[in-house]
């Protein structure tokens, strides 16, 4: 990288983009580089993390768990005592209200980091590494998990640290937002790595393919052909189809899921959700009949993984809120897995607390246990369904890999597979396509809407994306932080 020049890599998922990022920052010179990884997760990674650890605030030690004031007065205490004796105090003193007023952080000062939302927590993480004052800001996958406003806002952040002086390297799977100081691009596929293409070059679809054949098409009017064309719309027919065929459950000896037309599969009744002095839903009234499909909207942190937490039964607080499930009142006297055997997951939280190296086969097939790992012996049988949906997910080949060693894009297909692995009556996807590159988001939409489409199938999801909406979608509950929710649809 010249001075002036800020670069974003792009490539599909486990083309090698990550790894050359890695190595990149590893041999800089800079002494001043700051690199953050939001690879579908948090951008941070704990051992000590659990599925249900962010809504269980009870046990939240303050003497292990810092709040956002305290984790940023450290680094601005450690600024300050640098730059007082060069005399730019105030000059650092103007950069952290500045970050902080950008990023929102203000009212989230006194909040622990564990309780925040996967967005909050991405604002979070940028602004403590650009009070670090980088030359160099390295960002794998940066706009992921941001609703539209914050994408706009942080483009709008990125060209002004260019003007600042600050170099910039994005890594992406998609450019949904090319910011307008972007200098160059490189091409990573298959471990092969391009050299640097002018902007104007790769945005008109000019640059020359990896392997040096002759490129097979030409670029379309605002969609560069960087790369591969999308599958063709005959094979989403057979994947369609394949699904469609999959044997349908016997449902009559299902005691604790409803019969009838009309069937209400969530109701919320006036459910309100409170962390101390934080209010994330108020009051909030809402019915989920069998056969809809629901997307969840709302800025970060309006409560749209916390509501889903309550109707998963992973939030301690949703046995305290008026909730039904499958026409049954939480708290009934039903068991966790009475609840959890009809429901398929996948959300941000599952992904940061799947640190497990185990195959990823047997990801997969924790999905029928309902647990995180695998401690129940699958037999051949249940094996083989998993192997099915991996190969659904274009993902079988992968089966016997360590899921750590996965880039994050084929470990986002292995918990999709697991959450479609047992055939459940409401899919429950929170963010599914984070961090996918264009053909896979495709492919996942495709099966999301050949599987909801069978009998007795209902669907709630949450995309910041509205191009990541399925077409099946019928409904949209708005929420929105410190006003009631709308349903727009």
């Amino acid at each position: 990288m010249e001075e002036g020049e800020n670069v974003i890599v792009i490539g599909d998922n486990a083309s090698g983009k990550s790894v050359l990022v890695d190595r990149f920052v590893l041999k800089c010179p800079y002494e001043r580089v700051q690199s953050i990884a939001f690879r579908d997760t948090y951008g941070v990674s704990d051992s000590s993390y659990y599925l249900q650890k962010r809504w269980n605030q009870i046990e939240i030690d303050p003497e292990f768990n810092p709040t956002v004031r305290q984790s940023l007065q450290r680094l601005m205490d450690a600024n300050l005592a640098v730059n007082t004796a060069s005399g730019d105090a105030s000059q650092t003193r103007s950069w952290a209200e500045r970050v902080l007023d950008f990023f929102q952080l203000r009212p989230l000062l006194d909040e622990y980091l564990i309780s925040l939302s996967s967005g909050e927590l991405r604002r979070f993480h940028l602004a403590k590494a650009l009070l670090r004052h980088p030359a160099l800001l390295v960002i794998d996958n940066p706009f992921i998990g941001l609703d539209a406003s914050t994408r706009e806002m942080l483009s709008t952040l990125l060209e002004e640290l260019a003007g600042r002086g600050i170099q910039l390297m994005l890594v992406m799977s998609r450019l949904d937002v090319i910011p307008a100081c972007i200098t160059h691009f490189i091409r990573v596929k298959d471990g092969l790595c391009s050299p640097k293409i002018p902007r104007s070059t790769f945005l008109t679809g000019l640059c020359p393919p990896l392997n040096g054949s002759q490129s097979s098409g030409t670029a379309t009017a605002g969609k560069p052909s960087h790369q591969d064309a999308i599958a063709p719309s005959s094979t989403w027919k057979a994947l369609q189809e394949r699904i469609q065929a999959l044997p349908l459950k016997d449902l009559s000896q299902e005691s604790f899921y409803p019969s009838g037309p009309g069937a209400e599969i969530v109701r919320c009744n006036a459910v309100t959700i409170r962390y101390g002095s934080r209010t994330i839903l108020c009051g909030l009234d809402w019915v989920v009949r069998e056969g809809e499909k629901w997307i969840v909207s709302g800025e970060n942190g309006s409560g749209k993984s916390t509501l889903l937490s309550c109707v998963c039964a992973d939030n301690p607080q949703s046995y305290a809120c008026d909730i039904e499930l499958f026409s049954h009142r939480r708290g009934g006297g039903e068991s966790i897995w009475d609840i959890k055997r009809h429901i398929g997951y996948v959300s941000p939280e599952m992904h940061r607390a799947y640190q497990k190296n185990i195959p990823a086969e047997d990801i997969v097939a924790s999905g029928l246990f309902d647990t995180v790992g695998l401690y129940h012996h699958a037999t051949p049988e249940q094996m083989a369904l998993c192997h099915e949906w991996m190969d659904i997910f274009g993902i079988l080949p992968l089966a016997g890999r360590p899921f750590l060693k996965l880039s994050s894009g084929e470990q986002r297909l292995c918990l999709l597979a697991r959450a479609f692995v047992k055939d459940p009556e409401l899919p429950i996807l929170d963010e599914p396509l984070h961090g996918l590159d264009e053909e896979r988001s495709e492919m996942a939409k495709v099966i999301i809407d050949a599987f909801v489409a069978r009998p007795h199938k209902t669907l709630v999801m949450i995309s910041h994306y509205t191009s990541e909406y399925p077409s099946c979608i019928q409904h949209e509950l708005h929420l929105r932080k410190d006003a009631p929710a709308l349903i727009l649809r």
